[in-house]
């Protein structure tokens, strides 16, 4: 490696909750980043992660949900820091469901001066973010590149997978479709290599919002990167997805039944759309992402102003 290449190297530190953003991340050094994973996740003691923090002394510090972060905790750090906003929130003129209430509430402890630039996954809800800080740019979460596989052809019967905690309205939608075919429904704690496996052992995946209000679940990137037919409820953003082009879109119990039922039959059914799903995928891998992202929030905060005099110098 030559200097010039050596002092193009950006160290990066990814920080969140292991189980649900390690997947998330860039896992290998990538186009001269060189990315470090520091777990925390809400309420953990917060100076072993300055600690740490100050001990890699990273270029740049992403922070997979910002308001698990400390009010202040990064006034010591010279990295640019980046919040990344991973949580839906009401959207203007739209009900506030009380999840999102709470959400929204969530969001009111972030401390603003811990970072210098926010990306949110929904550019739906950054109106509403600006209400506590302003979102610099909206984007996918983008996919670890580990989770990517080989299209392959689907099993006959097709295998089926949900990840996500059981709430009423996923049970409704799932309901006739477990009543009739075996399907892994996983609720939480998969990641690394036991995530690897059990993706492995799919060739569809369901995608069901929490409760019934529109949303984008990062899990049809990582589905669709698997390889994965995706059924989901509709998508809001789409984030450039097409439904009946890169997924299948259902919205009521009686209509994921007769997808499943026709899948079922037919490991050929949608095939082209499987497909379609899987070279989209590609647009949301983490290597490809991240490079451009963390240089772009370098020279936005280098060229304006950041948290702090001197920010990203």
């Amino acid at each position: 490696m030559t200097p010039e290449q050596q002092s193009s190297q950006l160290r990066v530190a990814f920080v969140g909750q292991s189980v649900y953003f390690r997947q998330c991340s860039l896992e290998q050094p990538a186009e001269g980043v060189q990315p470090t994973f520091v777990d925390f996740r809400a309420g953990a003691p917060p100076l072993p992660l300055l600690a740490k923090l100050q001990e890699l002394d990273p270029d740049l510090v992403l922070v997979f949900r910002p308001e698990i972060i400390p009010h202040a905790l990064f006034d010591q750090l010279r990295a640019v820091t980046v919040g990344y906003l991973t949580e839906p929130l009401p959207r203007d003129g739209g009900r506030k469901h009380r999840d999102l209430r709470q959400r929204l509430y969530w969001l009111g402890q972030v401390d603003p001066g811990n970072f210098d630039r926010v990306i949110s996954f929904d550019p739906l809800i950054a109106e509403t973010a600006a209400n506590v800080l302003p979102v610099w740019r909206s984007l996918a979460l983008p996919v670890a590149d580990s989770l990517f596989m080989a299209l392959r052809r689907r099993s006959e019967p097709a295998r089926l997978l949900f990840v996500g905690r059981s709430t009423a309205h996923r049970e409704k939608l799932l309901a006739p479709v477990k009543q009739a075919y075996p399907i892994a429904h996983f609720g939480h704690g998969l990641f690394g290599t036991q995530l690897y496996g059990v993706l492995a052992a799919a060739d569809v995946q369901l995608n069901l919002h929490n409760h019934p209000y529109p949303s984008f679940e990062n899990r049809v990137c990582s589905a669709m990167a698997a390889g994965h037919l995706v059924i989901s409820e509709p998508l809001s953003p789409s984030h450039g997805l097409g439904a009946g082009r890169h997924y299948l879109e259902v919205d009521t119990p009686q209509s994921l039944r007769a997808l499943v039922d026709e899948l079922s039959g037919d490991a050929d059914a949608y095939a082209d759309v499987q497909a379609a799903g899987r070279r989209e995928a590609e647009n949301f891998r983490a290597s490809l992402v991240y490079p451009q992202l963390m240089r772009d929030a370098l020279a936005d905060v280098a060229a304006g102003p950041g948290r702090r005099a001197g920010a990203g110098s």
